[in-house]
């Protein structure tokens, strides 16, 4: 199997900061690896993982690596082969080359590596901090703090006695570069003193509860003659030895009155409350210096601050509509359509019994939801009479009454659920939409959950967070710059630029991809005409779809759309265009993975524009459709997905999959462009390895809609696997030749299909696709080529090197390639291997002007001589340029 090499970063089992901090420190090195954990990782860990999004690089499961492609290691903060689980079946691979970066004492057992750096510091960050510095690399300021927390956490904040200068020397340089210390305190743990200790106790002594609007908050006062330094180290500590949600503590040290706030839930927001004492900070750690009161005054005040100031927990049960409008899933779709407009809902959840709409009646068994949206999608397509059971939602979440204001906030973002249903005991008791989330959000920024909070309390710009340190990591710098050129541009003229689509989902997953789709919000041609201008381009516009193709002089090629949103007249008909805004135009994207831009106008130049929480479906590695009459609208999104799977190794979701069977039993393939199908099948056989797509294929039952005149003979059995395994290995073959021709190994592997078929079956596929004639006529010839020399050679066991030259002289190289894939015996594929590798490089020791100079007349009969001699050669019979010309003259003397 041809399967391209890989690099892999990795550490040790239960991975801690140092350990983190490391691989990504790495990532720098060898930007085309792989992150892959071995194991679990402390919690910490996780936590800071999934806290702090923005520092996430794409980490894979070990269960997503083959293994055996591995041929680079690069181990990070450990050396020991034990510690690197399941990770260690990679150092039997032949030829793997291991690269080691520690800080750990030699130990008996230690890996080698071709490249190792060891050194006796504090912790491996700081060696790779060494290392930035030489190579002149400068992190982000997420990789910065990152790295801080790995040395600060392997050196007990330089509290150990591992800890080394050139620690301290790394810290230094991080923080100078923008690491940022509030989060290295949030999450390294450090010992305590006895002093720290013993204030911890006093504090607990001194703590009280209060119970307001139904919320636990814990104020503790306490009275030091002296300032004592970093308190808010020993606040942290009692708030998670006790875990206590919020606490805060009024300290009265060295005659100054202090307030150090500490908020682990949405209902308090921490930030604001002390900034109602002069002081500042964010919704879940704050502080300020008390004038003018004292410690009993400043606690009155708390609490009446507290009683303004506290949310109280809004529950399910509390925030939910009742009774719920349901439908049975045999119901059509037009009729839940009325019904949505009845009752002026665009949700309906789908149930296996209705019990009427009678208060204190519950529909059971929940299956699914129709939206409005869907469902007038389908009715203008004329689909309004089939079941809504065919096109519901079927991947639903759902709430217990007692479900808080968190769980229903998390669920809305991550689901994208425009409605929750809040169901006991398989009823329905009530529903939660999206309007009732934000009616309860959107007077307090505090109640956004914790990993969409940032320092400055405003609500999450993840789905808008900026992209330019990734973009300068992944990206070229001539692509950069062109990136810029365009955002200018479209700022001189008034309009807004956008690159999107397959090329943000790339630069996320650390991929380079130079195929460039920009969308314009305003005129796209006339920004593709300005594009061109300014670099001396060729611009083609295409008017009636409102795009262009900007060519520079060195052939580098930019689409051009404006912005548009797409309809159907009908089932797979071609799209028919309107303008429209950059979401619209995300959302007629095919998949949400690809339905993701980035802003290129300068003021917010790699700003990342995600509406439907795209980059979730990336980091779970899902293939997904954005909406549920998808496939119905253009089928040829079937082969996308299929195709997507299995060059990303990604997986289609259930529901997903539950379309794609729908649009296959309603027979929409006649309905659409033959040619725009057969560029999504070309595209899945010119895959590196295309055979699980096909698979995929003949599982979604398609076979018989690419070829309907062998539906009865043509299956996807062992028989036809055998033979497509053959073609991959012929082309792998091929391509680890290194020759200089190009092979279109999409025809090999079509060929290997219809190795079973017969010539004119071919030639019907050809038509009904509407293959070029070129192409046809090619495939068609080395079909009828190959199996009649298969058979030739099959008779013929014992050829001569010149037999084997002539019979396969006149074969392209796909055609030798599908005569290895169909040949029965090994001498065959040896024969044609010879060809390829030595046979058809051989040329006559004597030219035509050699036969000139010794007195031949030019004519037919050169070709005849030459010919002759090349099969003497073949044979070797005939080894230098003197036996040749003896060959001639013996065998064509020349007359008297």
């Amino acid at each position: 199997m041809y399967t391209s090499a890989m690099d892999i970063i990795t550490t040790h089992i239960g991975a801690d900061f140092d350990s983190l901090a490391s691989m990504v420190a790495a990532k720098r090195l060898y930007p085309q690896a792989e992150l892959v954990f071995p194991g679990a990782q402390e919690k910490s860990v996780r936590d800071f993982l999934s806290q702090e999004f923005r520092n996430i690089y794409e980490f894979k499961k070990i269960k997503h690596i083959d293994l055996t492609r591995v041929r680079r290691l690069i181990v990070v903060d450990t050396r020991q082969p034990e510690r690197i689980g399941k990770l260690a079946e990679c150092l039997k691979n032949p030829g793997l080359s291991i690269h080691l970066y520690d800080h750990h004492p030699d130990a008996v057992g230690d890996l080698t590596g071709d490249l190792t750096r060891v050194a006796p510091l504090g912790s491996t960050t700081t060696l790779f901090t060494q290392i930035f510095q030489e190579q002149g690399i400068i992190p982000s300021r997420d990789e910065t703090t990152l790295m801080a927390l790995g040395i600060y956490e392997d050196t007990g904040s330089f509290l150990y006695s591992s800890t080394c200068p050139e620690d301290l020397t790394a810290a230094a340089w991080l923080l100078s570069h923008g690491a940022n210390l509030d989060i290295v305190t949030q999450f390294v743990s450090r010992e305590l003193s006895a002093e720290q200790i013993n204030y911890i106790g006093q504090l607990q002594q001194q703590a009280r509860a209060y119970v307001i609007r139904g919320v636990s908050v814990v104020v503790s006062k306490l009275i030091l003659a002296e300032y004592i330094d970093d308190f808010a180290v020993i606040v942290q500590r009692l708030m998670v030895l006790e875990n206590i949600d919020v606490l805060f503590a009024l300290i009265s040290m060295g005659g100054r009155t202090f307030l150090i706030a500490r908020s682990r839930i949405p209902e308090i927001n921490v930030g604001m409350v002390a900034r109602e004492y002069g002081g500042g900070g964010h919704a879940a750690a704050a502080s300020a210096t008390i004038q003018g009161m004292t410690i009993a005054q400043a606690e009155e005040k708390l609490v009446g601050l507290l009683h303004r100031h506290i949310r109280p927990k809004a529950i399910a049960s509390e925030m939910m509509s009742s009774p719920v409008i349901s439908v049975t899933p045999e119901v059509t779709i037009a009729q839940a359509n009325q019904l949505m407009t009845r009752y002026n809902v665009t949700v309906l959840p789908v149930v296996t019994a209705n019990s009427g709409q009678d208060k204190g009646s519950h529909p059971v068994g929940l299956l699914g939801m129709i939206s409005r949206m869907v469902a007038e999608k389908a009715i203008y397509h004329q689909l309004g009479g089939l079941p809504v059971g065919d096109y519901m939602t079927t991947e639903i979440a759902t709430l217990p009454e007692n479900a808080t204001l968190a769980d229903i906030q998390k669920l809305i973002i991550t689901h994208r659920q425009r409605l929750i249903p809040v169901v006991q005991d398989d009823r329905i008791l009530g529903v939660i939409t999206r309007t009732d989330l934000l009616n309860q959000l959107i007077h307090d920024p505090a109640n956004l959950s914790k990993d969409l909070l940032r320092e400055d309390e405003r609500p999450s710009v993840e789905r808008t967070r900026n992209l330019s340190n990734v973009m300068t990591q992944v990206l070229s710098r001539d692509t950069i710059v062109l990136l810029r050129e365009i955002g200018e541009i479209a700022a001189r003229l008034h309009c807004t630029a956008f690159v999107a689509g397959g090329f943000v989902r790339d630069l996320l997953l650390h991929v380079q991809n130079t195929d460039i789709d920009i969308v314009i919000e305003g005129d796209g041609i006339r920004f593709a005409r300005a594009l061109a201008e300014q670099n001396r381009a060729i611009v083609h516009p295409h008017e009636k779809f409102g795009t262009a193709t900007v060519i520079y002089p060195d052939q580098t090629k930019i689409d051009v759309a404006t912005a548009r949103l797409e309809y159907y007249e009908h089932p797979a008909a071609m799209p028919t265009v309107e303008l429209s805004s950059i979401k619209l135009d995300l959302y007629r994207r095919d998949f949400t993975i690809n339905a993701m831009a980035i802003h290129l106008n300068p003021k917010r130049f790699g700003t990342l524009v995600d509406y439907f929480n795209c980059q979730n479906d990336l980091k779970e590695r899902r293939i997904q459709v954005l909406h549920n009459l998808s496939f119905v609208e253009d089928p040829t999104r079937i082969f996308r997905a299929v195709r997507f799977e299995g060059r990303l190794d990604f997986t289609i979701t259930q529901h997903t999959e539950k379309l794609i069977k729908n649009a296959v039993e309603m027979n929409l393939f006649n309905q659409f462009s033959e040619p725009r199908f057969f560029d999504e099948l070309k595209l899945i056989l010119s895959e590196g390895n295309p055979i699980p797509a096909l698979r995929r294929l003949a599982a979604f039952k398609l076979f018989p809609f690419l070829w309907p005149d062998l539906r009865p003979n043509l299956k996807f059995d062992r028989r036809a696997l055998h033979t497509l395994n053959q073609a991959q290995q012929a082309i792998s073959w091929f391509h680890l030749l290194y020759l200089p021709e190009k092979i279109e190994t999409w025809m090999v592997y079509l060929l290997a299909i219809l190795s079973r078929s017969r010539v004119k079956e071919l030639s019907s596929f050809c038509h009904r696709f509407d293959i070029p004639p070129k192409q046809s006529r090619k495939m068609i010839r080395q079909k009828v080529e190959a199996e009649k020399i298969a058979q030739e050679m099959q008779r013929r066991p014992f050829l001569k090197p010149s037999e084997i030259y002539w019979l396969l002289a006149e074969m392209d190289n796909e055609g030798l390639l599908y005569l290895i894939t169909i040949a029965r015996k090994r001498y065959i594929q040896q024969a044609v291997s010879l060809y390829v590798t030595t046979l058809r490089k051989v040329s006559p020791l004597v030219n035509g002007n050699e036969l000139k100079a010794m007195g031949y007349i030019p004519g037919p009969q050169f070709r005849a001589m030459l010919n002759h001699l090349i099969e003497m050669q073949l044979n070797g019979e005939v080894t230098t340029h003197a036996q040749a010309l003896a060959f001639i003259r013996s065998t064509y003397p020349l007359s008297s």
